[in-house]
């Protein structure tokens, strides 16, 4: 298989090992509109370079994986569908619910796959966090716990570009949490903080914030997240049921230190998502790679990427106005 990369920074980067390494990937070709950064990452691996993205799409490729800037993704992806390529895609899809909207307008009915890039449905704690769920081990859920915190905030002008915090950062635990319970969210409440750099202010974000998701059977989800966990990066999940509970990313990288006894990790932090999220990384394409060859079902389809993005919007609605804020409100 001939796989196109689109887009070779930090994250393109590392998707442009994982492909290369994938046995069934023949050949990776590299674009970026920064030519020179694309044909460093190629010569990296031992991949081809494409001068242009024009030249990207006229070398002969067989799958597609988008990992450019947000503002590029629906384009992209619209255009590879229209040349028949399979598509992975980097969330999110569109900046916002209307552009999301007509991209699968655009895209629907077309048979050809588009796989959205939540890498947590391809870690092994959150796959082994919903089977305990599924198995009915834990008893009823009554709880979700899910974190995301970064340890150094990002770039200025990435936060005006972002969407805000949970948008950009907890899309991936409203995903998570309706992978792992399998149940959909019904209404949320939400509140955010700034005690950090003006600039989050001054985008109209905050650099911390907490939601609480009431899901459709009655559980509680409570989500959190922050800019500025120095400790290093840390994404748990942890689900309470009445007969057990479960916690997914707890290991001995988790930037935590017991206080007053109990064990310290053993290893250094995480300190970024590649370095979480490696396995999961290597397993989501992997299983894109599978998806174009026609082999599995779509493990996130564009429809599963817009309810976790509806979840988020609703959240965001309710930080602004304090209020309790339904999915439907929301729904477009």
């Amino acid at each position: 298989m001939r796989v196109g990369l689109a887009g070779a920074g930090r994250i393109g980067a590392g998707h442009a090992e994982t492909l290369r390494a994938l046995a069934s990937v023949d050949a990776v070709v590299v674009a970026d509109a920064d030519a020179a950064r694309a044909r460093a990452v190629a010569a990296k691996i031992g991949a081809e370079a494409a001068p242009s993205v024009d030249a990207l799409f006229a070398s002969g490729l067989d799958a597609l994986v988008v990992a450019a800037v947000t503002s590029a993704h629906a384009e992209l992806v619209v255009r590879a569908v229209k040349a028949g390529l399979p598509v992975f895609c980097e969330k999110p899809l569109a900046p916002d619910i209307e552009g999301t909207l007509r991209l699968m307008d655009a895209v629907g009915g077309s048979g050809v796959p588009v796989q959205v890039g939540f890498q947590r449905r391809f870690d092994a704690g959150h796959v082994a966090a919903r089977e305990a769920v599924r198995s009915g081990r834990l008893g009823w859920v009554h709880t979700i716990r899910s974190c995301t915190l970064d340890p150094v905030p990002p770039p200025a002008a990435y936060v005006r570009g972002s969407g805000g915090l949970f948008r950009d950062c907890s899309v991936h635990d409203f995903d998570a949490v309706r992978f792992v319970t399998g149940r959909e969210v019904t209404r949320v409440c939400a509140v955010g903080a700034n005690r950090g750099a003006d600039f989050f202010a001054e985008a109209g974000d905050v650099d911390t914030a907490a939601a609480l998701l009431t899901l459709d059977d009655g559980t509680l989800a409570q989500v959190s997240a922050t800019r500025y966990n120095a400790a290093g990066y840390d994404v748990r999940l942890e689900v309470l049921g009445s007969a057990d509970s479960v916690v997914a990313g707890l290991d001995d990288r988790t930037p935590l230190t017991p206080v007053g006894g109990g064990l310290r990790p053993a290893g250094p932090p995480h300190t970024h998502f590649l370095d979480r999220f490696a396995d999961a990384y290597a397993a989501e394409l992997g299983a894109f790679v599978e998806l174009a060859a026609g082999r599995i079902d779509n493990p996130c389809p564009p429809e599963e990427s817009l309810e976790a993005l509806y979840v988020a919007e609703a959240c965001e609605l309710a930080r602004r106005e304090d209020r309790v804020v339904t999915i439907e409100e929301v729904r477009r």
